[in-house]
């Protein structure tokens, strides 16, 4: 096989050159042709210095992910590194594109870095449950301080070259267009200087206070993981160790990691996310996409606001529509102060809100969706409202263009029937604030066209959401599956558990709220009938009493002017009256007990999805309850952590409780196969 790194050489200057498409990711192959190269360099005594560069889009942007789970094949990335780091002639990293995880171990094993403008760097193994395992957790606090290393090993989030030189990380910003030339060009510059600059022999002076104003900013977002508390340990023990003490303490923190769950569980979602855009039955090569060059949106409230953010985001026009003109105001008015709020915070740029309400076009009137290629209607969750929709949109609609509903709950292929054309409807149930989740749920109908399906999954990805398909059954795969959870919550308050209790056996697994938080959050009156007189529920005499959540200052708990949470006697008394009322004995429950019930529940009634054939896989679900739901990243998903937590263990528990177990669930458990 050709070998994917060239060399070479302009005058005494060797160019080591990667071309191993598509991200340059350093595989066996390049990692031979770094140690020749180098070697080669380091033998030849017409060459002072040398440059390593790559062809294609960007820099080494990280490990082959092919390599994970494989026994290993060539020179280890470690050998390279050290080869580099010990050369008697200083080496430079030319940077383009992305310089990531095991690439920018590279260039920080480099004496020197150049970078073009457009250049990013940066260690995000965290996100994955891991540690720079090369020496990035040793070598990136030696040149930029520990400050600054935290950020990017415990976070895990990119640098641009601008911020990465003013960090000392890149020696100098070189030309966009002429980064081969000006990287030689300095080469040649820094060939003769002596002691060699490397990392390794540089120190870095401990930090205490950085590491506890770090750890206090970030400790909501890193609660529950081990990775970032493993990088910060690495990153202090670089300022606290010699070198290679501090090698070897970040190799044991990795080996801890890469066989802990935590990491294997984030390693899934990472493949989980790839898999879900597949779909089992359609060839993307050979199904021709249906031009989407404009997009209308029915409902311009909550839902229907956030949807047309999307699109518009994205470059693509939006006509959107409201029955009332105040009601149509209204919602535009929220889109544009949405954008005018992140342009303030700097995560859009100042003109991006301009551009996007210009593509905006707001009308009272359906018949304006004529020339739109994709309806995607955001109105009350009700079949009857959605099917005289659907019978008007049938009429105005041009042929070919797709229309889409976001219900939550409801039968697509009962609204498919009210048009002539069933084959180019399907759901799109986008999840609030539709502007910033990620997940989308695709409903695909029963006679949903081929070539609708895939046009809808390559818009997601256009438009940034992670899209996963699903058949059509109540609820689909998230909402579903949310339902055993809430029945069983509240069994569990009308035998003996308190809301509190329940939510915080919730809070403590990883979730960001329990049930009833949610329902606080939701509204308890959403969905109730109205009737103050009919008590038929926990949550009808709560409702009755105006104890409607949040929004009241009252529900399951008490809330403050700010939307604090304290415990609630009233809540509490009306839970017992009801109780006792229902003649229901009251007893102590345990809190592996709301596990099983309504966590172990949730497993079975996915089991039963995919038993059904509505979702293509067990990783699918996870993907949907990971983005759409806040299931804890580090627990992988309800199918992956069902594996984890044990399949017979799962199947025992809910046996015990009296609950159905489904027959997919129960073979696994007995074949310890996995659930897929």
């Amino acid at each position: 096989m050709t070998s994917p790194v060239r060399f070479e050489r302009h005058d005494d200057i060797l160019v080591i050159i990667s071309d191993s498409p598509p991200v340059n990711a350093l595989g066996a192959g390049v990692r031979d042709g770094l140690h020749a190269g180098v070697s080669q360099g380091i033998a030849d005594p017409a060459v002072k210095a040398m440059v390593i560069r790559c062809d294609g889009k960007t820099f080494f942007a990280g490990a082959d992910i092919t390599e994970f789970g494989k026994p290993p094949a060539g020179a280890s990335l470690h050998e390279v590194i050290a080869m580099m780091d010990s050369s008697e002639k200083p080496i430079v990293a030319a940077i383009h594109g992305t310089a990531l995880g095991g690439g920018c171990e590279v260039a920080l094993s480099c004496h020197y870095r150049v970078a073009v403008p457009s250049a990013v760097m940066g260690l995000p193994e965290v996100k994955l449950g891991l540690l720079p395992g090369a020496g990035g957790t040793q070598r990136l606090p030696r040149i930029v301080g520990v400050k600054a290393a935290l950020e990017m090993v415990a976070i895990g989030d990119p640098i641009p070259a601008k911020k990465a030189a003013e960090v000392g990380l890149v020696d100098r910003v070189v030309g966009e267009d002429s980064l081969e030339a000006d990287a030689i060009a300095f080469a040649r510059e820094i060939a003769d200087t002596r002691p060699i600059p490397r990392v390794r022999d540089k120190t870095v002076a401990p930090d205490p206070e950085a590491v506890e104003a770090f750890k206090k900013a970030n400790g909501r977002k890193m609660r529950g993981f081990d990775a970032p508390a493993a990088n910060i340990a690495c990153v202090v023990a670089a300022s606290e160790l010699p070198f290679d003490e501090g090698m070897k303490f970040e190799r044991d923190e990795f080996m801890k990691l890469m066989t802990g769950t935590q990491s294997a569980a984030q390693r899934h979602l990472f493949f989980a996310e790839r898999q879900a855009a597949k779909i089992d039955d359609i060839d993307p090569k050979t199904t021709p996409l249906r031009p989407i060059n404009k997009v209308g949106v029915i409902g311009a409230g909550t839902m229907g606001g956030g949807i047309s953010m999307n699109f518009l985001s994205a470059g693509i026009p939006v006509t959107i529509v409201e029955m009332q003109q105040d009601a149509l105001d209204r919602g535009t008015g929220v889109m544009r102060k949405n954008y005018e709020a992140s342009a303030a915070k700097g995560r859009i740029k100042p003109d991006a809100p301009e551009k996007a309400m210009g593509l905006l076009t707001p009308t009272l009137s359906l018949d304006d969706l004529a020339d739109c290629d994709l309806i995607i209607e955001a109105v009350y969750e009700n079949m009857d409202v959605k099917k005289e929709l659907f019978g008007k949109l049938d009429a105005i609609a041009k042929p070919g263009a797709i229309l889409a509903s976001n219900t939550s709950y409801l039968n697509v292929d009962e609204i498919a029937a009210s048009t002539k054309r069933p084959e180019d409807v399907l759901g799109m149930h986008f999840f609030s604030p539709a502007n910033v989740m990620r997940l989308l749920e695709v409903v695909r109908g029963e006679k949903t066209a081929k070539d609708v399906l895939a046009t809808v999954m390559a818009l997601a990805k256009k438009i940034r959401k992670v899209a996963v398909v699903a058949g059509v059954c109540h609820g689909f795969i998230g909402n579903r599956m949310l339902s055993p959870r809430q029945i069983e919550a509240n069994k569990l308050l009308m035998e003996g558990a308190t809301p509190a209790q329940i939510d915080k056996v919730h809070v403590d697994f990883g979730m960001p709220m329990g049930p009833f938080q949610m329902a606080d959050l939701a509204g308890v009156d959403i969905g109730w009938h109205r009737d103050p007189s009919r008590i038929e529920s926990i949550r009808d005499a709560l409702a009755a009493e105006g104890r409607w959540g949040q929004k009241k200052s009252a529900g399951y708990y008490d809330y403050d002017e700010k939307r604090n949470a304290t415990l609630s006697p009233r809540a509490l008394e009306i839970i017992e009256e009801f109780r006792s009322k229902s003649n229901l004995p009251k007893r102590e429950i345990t809190d592996q007990e709301i596990i099983e019930r309504t966590l172990y529940s949730m497993v079975n009634e996915g089991a039963l999805i995919l038993e059904e054939g509505k979702a293509q896989r067990a990783s699918d679900i996870d993907v949907v309850w990971i983005m759409g739901y806040g299931w804890p990243v580090y627990r992988g998903g309800p199918m992956f952590w069902a594996q984890t937590e044990g399949l017979p263990k799962v199947v025992a528990g809910l046996e015990k409780h009296g609950f159905k177990v489904a027959e997919s669930l129960k073979t696994a458990a007995e074949n310890g196969s996995p659930l897929k």
